[in-house]
């Protein structure tokens, strides 16, 4: 039997990296300058200045971290930029603070009540910083020795080292499988948690970069420790109410977290919880990092859900609420009652509404543009003109619909940039709603006749 080459043991496969174009991929922040003013055109956002100015407002409410259990209303037109606001808010706050998105019609399923979906939403929206003092074991490996008798368990020696001293430790048979499963070998830099027997690798010692040995071009050359092998370290971690409602219900467990499935938790549960974090933010062993909850269409929910958040602004780890809404005079879900945007009067009064305007056709250009610009796809003015027309005469979505496909039509006849007759083309072959509706009410009055 032929041996594998030395090449196609050492092979690695790349792992292909999904990097998708969505609606709102293109923004990058509210485009806001030093004093929280929005300026008419900043990370991938496109006028609404004053919609954009207020939302600043709202971000250093939220940065403050001071005030929480306030509620904002996007209030404006269809394809006025609502949700792209709420994209820009979440990009600007970053990854530290937690920021969830729901659409109004996400509360009602069969699995769970919309108040336990709601309750689930606010709760993933509100994170705790745990800061945790551990000690740690951090050294460059001299030697490892490991001896595997034919008749019971492994022992081994570990000699680690720092510029200043070094120490020789018993291993046993957990802490040698942590550093043979980290593939420790002499001349590692690695840090040990005593609590908890984790092995982390911070790489090779400097000092053994001019020695003749065969290292990975991602191998990273650290230098060796100084001072004292154990030190005591502050290890910070985030994590959200809802996580920590996963964790602790017995029912469901951390397996639930990836699973998805979390299912109805006890108020119970959370109750605990709650005054274990009261308790720690008390000892300042935590601290509470309120987020933003968006719901998305929020006339979509009805009386129960509004009631729910009324109640729900009112406590001490709530969120922002930031909500977005189309429409004008309508009937509140499930009632007869005509109010504004669909909204209950006393919950809609304790909103802070925020108006967006419809866009100006400079400001469709230059949106079209930003997206043609971030699906890669060249465009000349004329053809960004007639695209403009369009938009006008349909809707901005349609339009930045026609973007790629124009793109497509265009390589099919060889070019590498898009004109007018590309758009005109798949204009022609894409319908948008209104034309639809003709088209479908016209073939019917042909059959009636």
């Amino acid at each position: 039997m032929s041996l594998p080459t030395l090449s196609a043991i050492n092979e690695v496969k790349e792992v292909t990296k999904l990097e998708r174009i969505g609606a709102h991929s293109h923004i990058h922040g509210l485009g806001l300058t030093g004093q929280y003013t929005a300026s008419n055109k900043a990370d991938g956002l496109v006028g609404q200045v004053a919609a954009r100015t207020a939302m600043g407002i709202v971000l250093r409410m939220v940065q403050s971290r001071q005030i929480s259990g306030r509620a904002i209303l996007l209030a404006g037109k269809p394809g006025t930029g609502k949700t792209a606001l709420a994209m820009g808010l979440a990009q600007a706050l970053g990854e530290d603070t937690p920021f969830t998105i729901i659409s109004g019609s996400e509360v009602y399923s069969l699995a769970m009540s919309k108040a336990e979906a709601l309750t689930q939403a606010v709760r993933r929206s509100v994170a705790l910083r745990i800061k945790e003092e551990t000690e740690i074991i951090e050294g460059e490996v001299e030697e490892l020795r490991i001896e595997r008798p034919t008749a019971g368990a492994r022992k081994g020696k570990l000699t680690i080292k720092t510029t200043d001293m070094e120490t020789v430790y018993d291993l046993g048979e957990r802490m040698i499988d942590a550093l043979v499963k980290e593939n420790v070998k002499g001349g590692d830099v690695i840090q040990i948690d005593k609590a908890s027997g984790s092995v982390i690798v911070l790489g090779r010692s400097a000092a053994r970069s001019k020695d003749f040995e065969v290292t990975d071009a991602k191998t990273t050359f650290v230098p060796t420790p100084e001072g004292e092998l154990q030190q005591k370290k502050t290890i910070v971690h985030t994590v959200t109410l809802h996580e920590i409602d996963v964790i602790n219900s017995k029912a469901r467990g951390v397996l639930s977290l990836f699973a998805g499935d979390t299912g109805e938790i006890s108020a119970e549960i959370r109750n605990r919880i709650d005054e274990k974090v009261k308790e720690w933010i008390r000892v300042g062993k935590a601290e509470i990092l309120p987020g933003v909850l968006f719901i998305d269409e929020v006339h979509m929910l009805d009386l129960e859900c509004f009631s729910f958040l009324n109640n729900a602004i009112e406590q001490e780890m709530t969120p922002t609420i930031v909500m977005a809404t189309n429409r004008g005079n309508v009937k509140i879900r499930g009632t007869e009652e005509i109010s504004p945007h669909g909204i209950p009067g006393d919950f809609l009064d304790r909103l802070i509404i925020v108006k967006t305007q419809e866009y100006t056709s400079d400001e469709i250009r230059m949106i079209l543009a930003v997206r043609a610009e971030e699906e890669q796809v060249r465009m000349n003015s004329t053809s960004l003109d007639a695209l403009t027309e369009i938009a006008k005469q349909t809707s901005l979505r349609y339009s930045i619909q026609l973007i790629s496909l124009a793109m497509l039509k265009a390589k099919k006849r060889g070019a590498e940039e898009v004109d007018v007759v590309d758009i005109q083309k798949v204009y022609e072959l894409f319908y948008d709603a209104s034309r639809s509706v003709k088209h479908i009410q016209s073939d019917i009055r042909m059959e009636e006749n």
